[in-house]
C-alpha cells in the first residue's frame, strides 16, 4: 500500500466502500527483514520460554526478568523505539509479526507486551527529548522494564474517573493514590502513572520505583496468566522532579486513549499467536487419542472443531494485518523530525480506532472459542491441569477484559462510526440513501468478478443489511441511540463480521489469483467463514430492527432487509472435511507466513 493510497483510507470506511476497492496489506506481503525478526522471536520463544513454562507460571519473577533481558539483548524489546534511542524503529508490520511469536506463552506474552507496548510507547510518542534520552535506551535494551498504571478501584472503564492526585510543590510533583491491576508492577523499574492535577486535570507522569513514596502491594491471585506480575501500585506523598510530567497538564486522556488503541490491535495480533499454538497441540492430541479403534480426529465433529479453529486463525490474520497496514501507512506519512511528531502519530493511529477495537474484540473472542474447543477435544484430559488446554483457557480469558472490556469496545466501534458520520467525516447518510434505492433492485451476484465473486456478493449484501438496520435505529432513536447499549452492541457485531469477512475474502482471492501454495485451503476457510457469518449479520439485522420498531413498521423494515438475502451457502461440512484433512496431514496451521 502506498502512502498516497493510505491517505484516502478513512477509518470505518470499509462499510461504505465496495469490496476490493480499498488497499489491504496481507500476511503474504511480509518482506524478508520482517521474517528474520520473526524467526529470531520464534527461536527465542521455543528455545528459551516455552521449555520453562511451568517455572514461569509459578510466578518465578527472577526468571521472567532474566528472559525479558535476554529478549532485550536480541533487540526484541526495542523494535518500536526510534534508532536515536538504541531501538530498531521497525514498522508496525514487523513488530506485530514478532509479537505473534512472543504471544505463544500466555504469562510471558503479557509481561512482554505490557513492557514494549503500553509501558514504553507513551514515552516514545509523548516524552520530551530529555525524557526519551533518559528512559528509552534503558527500556530498548532491557536494562530497565516498564509498567503502565491507569486503573483504580473506582475507575476501570471510566478511566477519567481516577482519584489519584498530583500537586506541584516547588520543583517537584507530589503524587497520592492507588493504582490497581498493574501488570509488571512486581519488577518494573519505571511506571507511566495517571493522576489529576488539582483534582481535575487528568495528566500523565513518569515514576521510578526508587522514588520516595512508591510501593507495591502483594501479587494478585488470578484465574490465569499466573506467571505475570499483577499488583497495586501505591503512591504516598511520592515526590518526583517537575520534569517528569509526560505530555501536557490536562492532556493525559490523549496519552491514555491513544496508547489503548495501540494496545488493542496488539492484543488482537497476540491472540492469533495463541490460537496457533493451541491448534498445534490439539491436532497432535486428536491424532494420538484413539477411540473405537481409530484416532478421534477421524470423526466429523472433531474435524469440525479443528477446521473452525484454523479458520478463525486465517480470518484473524487477515483482519489484523489489514489494520496494521493502514496504521503503518498513516504513520509513514508522519515524521519524527516534526516538533509535533508524537501528536501526529497518535492522530494517525486514532484514525483507525474502529479497526483497532475490532481487532481486539474479534480476535480475543476467537481465541477464547479456540481454547474452549481445545478443552472439549481433549475431553476429560482437557479439564486436567496436567494438559495444556486447561491453562490456555484460563490464560486467554483476560483478553476480553484487557485494554477496555469487549463491551466497552463494542460501544466504541458503533459510537465512533456514528460520531464520524455526524461530523461529515464518513458519508453514512449517502450510503444509506443508496441502499434504500437498491431495495427494489438489489445488487446481483453477476456484478462481481474473480474466483471469489460469490463471496464478494455475500459481503456486499451484508453491508446493505447492516446499513438498513443501523439507519432505522438512527432514524427512530436519534440522539438516544448512543444510550441504547444493546442496539449499539448489535450494530458493532455486524460491523465486526463485515470487516472480518471482507478482509478474509480479499486475502484469499489474492492467494488464489497468485497461485499461492495454500490457495485452496485459504479459499475453503474463507468460504466456510462467509457461509457461517453471513447468517450472523442477517440475524443481527433482523433483531436490530425488532429492537427499535414493531407492528407494520417492523414488517416493512424486515422486508427491506430480506431484499438483500440472495446469498446461497455451500456445504460447510464438506469444507470442514477438506480443511481438517490438510491440518491433520500437516500437523499444524499450514498457511505459513515464513
Amino acid at each position: 500500500m502506498s502512502t498516497a493510497a493510505a491517505e484516502q483510507v478513512k477509518g470505518g470506511s470499509f462499510l461504505l466502500t465496495p469490496i476490493g476497492a480499498m488497499p489491504q496489506f496481507t500476511a503474504e506481503e511480509f518482506g524478508d527483514d520482517a521474517k528474520e525478526f520473526a524467526r529470531a522471536a520464534r527461536d527465542f520463544i521455543e528455545g528459551e520460554v516455552i521449555p520453562r513454562d511451568e517455572e514461569i507460571d509459578k510466578l518465578d519473577l527472577p526468571l521472567t526478568i532474566e528472559l525479558m533481558k535476554k529478549a532485550g539483548e536480541l533487540g526484541l524489546l526495542g523494535l518500536e523505539v526510534p534508532e536515536a534511542y538504541e531501538g530498531m524503529d521497525v514498522d508496525k508490520r514487523t513488530a506485530m509479526l514478532v509479537l505473534e511469536e512472543m504471544s505463544k506463552q500466555g504469562s510471558f506474552a503479557v509481561s512482554y507486551s505490557a513492557n514494549t507496548g503500553i509501558g514504553t510507547l507513551p514515552i516514545v510518542y509523548f516524552g520530551t527529548e530529555a525524557q526519551k534520552k533518559a528512559y528509552l535506551p534503558k527500556l530498548a535494551t532491557g536494562e530497565w522494564l516498564a509498567a503502565y498504571a491507569l486503573t483504580e478501584a473506582g475507575s476501570g472503564s471510566d478511566a477519567l474517573g481516577a482519584k489519584a492526585t498530583a500537586v506541584l510543590d516547588g520543583d517537584h510533583w507530589v503524587l497520592n493514590g492507588t493504582k490497581m491491576w498493574i501488570t509488571n508492577a512486581g519488577f518494573a523499574d519505571v511506571f507511566v502513572i495517571f493522576a489529576k492535577v488539582g483534582g481535575k486535570d487528568f495528566s500523565a507522569f513518569i515514576v521510578e520505583k526508587t522514588d520516595p513514596g512508591v510501593s507495591t502491594g502483594a501479587e494478585e491471585k488470578k484465574m490465569g496468566i499466573k506467571g505475570s506480575s499483577t499488583r497495586t501500585v501505591i503512591l504516598e506523598n511520592c515526590r518526583i522532579p517537575k520534569d517528569r510530567l509526560l505530555g501536557e497538564i490536562g492532556k493525559g486522556h490523549k496519552i491514555a486513549f491513544g496508547i489503548l488503541n495501540i494496545g488493542r490491535f496488539k492484543l488482537g495480533v497476540g491472540s492469533q499467536g495463541g490460537m496457533k499454538r493451541i491448534l498445534e497441540y490439539t491436532i497432535k492430541y486428536t491424532s494420538e487419542r484413539q477411540q473405537f479403534g481409530k484416532p478421534i480426529n477421524s470423526f466429523g465433529l472433531i474435524q469440525q472443531k479443528l477446521a473452525d479453529m484454523a479458520t478463525k486463525i486465517f480470518v484473524a490474520e487477515a483482519l489484523n494485518f489489514r489494520t496494521i497496514g493502514y496504521l503503518d501507512d498513516a504513520l509513514h506519512a508522519t515524521s519524527w523530525d516534526s516538533p509535533t511528531a508524537g501528536a501526529d502519530k497518535m492522530a494517525a493511529i486514532d484514525e483507525y480506532a474502529i479497526e483497532c477495537s475490532i481487532s481486539k474484540v474479534w480476535a480475543s473472542e476467537a481465541l477464547f472459542n479456540v481454547a474452549d474447543e481445545a478443552v472439549q477435544a481433549f475431553g476429560g484430559y482437557g479439564f486436567s491441569a496436567e494438559y495444556p488446554a486447561e491453562k490456555a483457557q484460563r490464560d486467554c480469558r483476560i483478553n476480553r477484559i484487557f485494554e477496555g472490556t469487549n463491551e466497552i469496545n463494542r460501544l466504541l466501534i458503533a459510537g465512533t462510526l456514528l460520531k464520524r458520520a455526524m461530523k461529515g467525516e464518513l458519508p453514512l447518510m449517502q450510503f444509506g440513501q443508496q441502499v434504500a434505492k437498491e431495495i427494489s433492485n438489489p445488487i446481483k451476484a453477476e456484478s462481481f468478478t474473480g474466483p471469489l465473486a460469490r463471496l464478494k456478493h455475500g459481503v456486499e449484501l451484508s453491508k446493505r443489511q447492516c446499513m438498513l438496520a443501523a439507519g432505522l435505529a438512527v432514524q427512530v432513536l436519534g440522539q438516544k441511540l448512543v444510550d441504547n447499549q444493546e442496539v449499539m452492541a448489535r450494530m458493532s457485531n455486524m460491523l465486526m463480521e463485515i470487516y472480518a469477512m471482507e478482509s478474509a475474502v480479499v486475502r484469499a482471492e489474492r492467494m488464489v489469483e497468485s497461485g499461492h501454495r495454500w490457495a485452496q485451503i485459504a479459499r475453503d476457510m474463507t468460504e466456510l467463514y462467509v457461509n457461517e457469518s453471513w447468517h450472523k449479520v442477517h440475524g443481527d439485522a433482523r433483531m436490530l430492527c425488532a429492537d427499535v420498531v414493531e407492528g407494520e413498521a417492523l414488517r416493512h423494515a424486515l422486508a427491506g432487509v430480506k431484499a438483500f438475502t440472495e446469498f446461497h451457502p455451500t456445504s460447510s461440512a464438506r469444507l470442514r472435511g477438506r480443511i481438517a484433512s490438510e491440518l491433520i496431514q500437516k500437523g499444524y496451521y499450514p498457511v505459513e507466513v515464513f
